[in-house]
């Protein structure tokens, strides 16, 4: 083994003191009901950034790394494989590592991203620290393959919290690290550059990008247990894998002291479970010590209910969850990073995720993804901005509201659950959302009747679903007043407001007492 092999079994020391010394211990009973932050509940809306060796190819999605060495594979009608080879040529000649040196983020400006990212109304930034393919885009001593000794040799990460928190918003972090394990096998599998680094014995040194690269290990116990990425019982993980993920992820906490440490799929498998436990005692600690709020964020019942927050990846609730809860999507349907022929959503239906999030008690994270030469996409500024130009106006419903005992009403039912942020239907005139703070409630009308009437079912008199006094109404950034009329089945508003896009949502205050 190296050096590097000796500083991650250094640290393993040290997470085991603090975890000794520390308030949070390794167990689930001792990480049970874990405060959510009161700035991240406050905060509701976030940027998240998948920026990477990946944006080098632009092409598919972030999966390039996975798919160039998948023969006769293809994700989502792309083949990958094929396309490398016409654009770079044989993957012995040409493999993913050879990305590296043309990543060079040239034109990265962590301040100009901040500045963006402020414009829009983002209260948390989190850059996406690993991703799948193994580059760390901050500065590690558990390998070569980072951003400071390779590629933009710069610590990105550490850019970005230092121009963040000048603007007052919160650095989280993401780690996507553990599927690395079997990410890229497909390169074992054919002649590719693979060969150039494996030892006799098949297998890459410690440290190195490609390590380890071992078979997929979609192993059931038993019998009629479906075999696939997403199960939980699988056996003979390498356990110095999972150790260097543990450092991994307590060192990026350790440098950047990030408020979030969100966790991609796959962590939540049985052999993991004790690494988790770790990491979530050691971030806890550490966060005792830095007199910060933190949480972790996770997917598919990983960590245990109260232990950390739930996230839905590219999909929401259909009902007001009483557990604060995350929704990640990004501006692309196709591709979490940028690709040449990105297909976006309109800026509306972005703003309309955030209100139906933020009225079930959620947080959004949108996604954008740079340009290797770190530039950031012209479609991606104008969402942000269309979305921040919106929030300027209708942010006071929706940054440190709280849920109401509904989200709302209306015909238009959100399906629940992972990747339907493709399959909404559009809101219609009936439909509406809710948000609340002291002597107010917040009614978002997700889609603005031309004739400015809007009737609000649950307010009706004697629907008996809120009772208290509705002294006035107003519609956010409009100056002229409302009128409200209390019928027994809903209450009447009536606004001479008239709106630009009848797709954007509008909110009415209602001043109550």
């Amino acid at each position: 083994m190296n050096q590097y092999y000796e500083n991650m079994k250094k640290y393993l020391e040290k997470i085991d003191d603090v975890i000794a010394k520390g308030p949070h211990k390794d167990t689930w009973e001792s990480l049970a009901n874990h405060k959510v932050p009161d700035w991240y509940r406050n905060a509701k809306f976030g940027i998240f950034i998948h920026w990477g060796v990946y944006a080098v190819p632009a092409f598919g999605s972030e999966w390039y790394a996975r798919f160039v060495y998948k023969q006769d594979a293809l994700r989502r009608g792309l083949n990958m494989f094929d396309h490398h080879v016409e654009k770079y040529g044989p993957h012995k000649d040409f493999g993913y590592k050879d990305f590296v040196p043309m990543f060079k983020a040239e034109k990265f400006d962590a301040a100009e991203w901040a500045d963006l990212f402020k414009e829009a109304g983002a209260r948390f930034v989190m850059p996406v620290a690993e991703h799948h393919d193994g580059f760390q885009m901050y500065d590690s001593d558990v390998s070569e393959w980072c951003a400071t000794k390779k590629g933009p040799m710069k610590d990105i990460v550490g850019l970005l919290k230092q121009e963040c928190e000048k603007r007052d918003m919160v650095l989280t972090t993401s780690s996507h690290r553990v599927e690395h394990y079997w990410f890229m096998c497909g390169g074992r599998e054919f002649e590719s550059d693979f060969q150039k680094y494996l030892d006799k014995d098949g297998n890459f040194e410690y440290g190195d990008m490609y390590w380890p690269s071992y078979p997929e290990p979609f192993m059931a116990k038993s019998e009629g247990v479906t075999t696939d990425q997403g199960s939980i019982h699988v056996e003979g993980i390498d356990p110095i894998f999972m150790e260097d993920w543990l450092v991994r992820t307590c060192e990026l906490a350790d440098k950047y002291q990030p408020q979030i440490m969100y966790f991609d799929w796959w962590i939540q498998i049985e052999p993991m479970k004790p690494y988790l436990k770790k990491f979530a005692a050691y971030y806890y600690n550490r966060a005792v010590e830095w007199g910060k709020e933190v949480t972790i964020n996770y997917k598919n019942d990983a960590f245990q209910h109260t232990s950390a927050v739930r996230d839905i990846e590219r999909g929401q609730l259909a009902d007001v969850s009483p557990f604060f809860w995350q929704n990640d999507t990004s501006v692309a349907k196709n591709s979490w990073c940028y690709t040449e022929n990105n297909d976006y959503k309109q800026s509306f239906e972005v703003i309309c995720d955030l209100v139906d999030v933020v009225s079930k008690n959620g947080s959004l994270l949108l996604n954008v993804g740079p340009k290797a030469d770190g530039t950031i996409p012209d479609q991606d500024k104008q969402i942000l901005k269309d979305v921040g130009a919106w929030l300027k106006v209708n942010g006071e419903g929706i940054y440190d509201s709280y849920p109401f005992r509904k989200y709302g009403e209306g015909p238009i039912v959100t399906e629940e659950g992972h990747f339907t942020d493709t399959k909404r239907k559009s809101f219609t005139t009936q439909d509406f959302r809710f948000t609340y703070k002291p002597n107010a409630m917040y009614v978002f009308a997700m889609k603005w009747p031309q004739d400015g009437i809007l009737k609000v079912k649950t307010f009706g008199s004697k629907v008996k679903k809120f009772n208290a006094n509705i002294l006035k109404a107003e519609v956010l950034g409009c100056d002229k007043p409302c009128e409200i009329i209390e019928c027994d089945e809903h209450l009447t508003i009536i606004s001479k407001h008239k709106a630009e896009n009848p797709n954007l949502p509008v909110c009415v205050k209602l001043t109550i007492d």
